[in-house]
């Protein structure tokens, strides 16, 4: 496990930079994600993506397959790659605090 420091603040993530303590997680946490790793500011659409992957790995202990993203939130697959330019699984669901999902590479 290594801890890196963002913004003098201190976290434990493992060796692909998520979140180890999901339970952490919080909205400046979020922030402080997307701006390090290129996503930027957030707005009401990156909220809705990353309000519902949590909710969803809340309740299922995973994360959910891209099609329900896009389903639930109304984006095109496409937006979702312009809002989180790492993708949904690196970029999505490690703002929103997410242990990495599995077939995640």
């Amino acid at each position: 496990m290594l801890k890196i420091e963002i913004e003098g603040k201190e976290f434990e993530v493992d060796g692909d930079g998520f979140l180890q303590q999901p339970k952490l997680w919080n909205e400046e946490v979020a922030c402080i994600f997307a701006r390090t790793d290129g996503t930027g500011e957030l707005n009401e659409k990156h909220w809705a993506v990353i309000n519902f992957i949590r909710k969803h790995w809340e309740k299922n202990d995973m994360a959910p397959m891209v099609r329900k993203i896009c389903q639930h939130t109304g984006l095109r697959l496409r937006e979702i790659y312009e809002l989180f330019p790492m993708g949904p699984a690196r970029g999505a669901c490690k703002i929103a605090g997410l242990p990495k999902p599995d077939g995640c590479v």
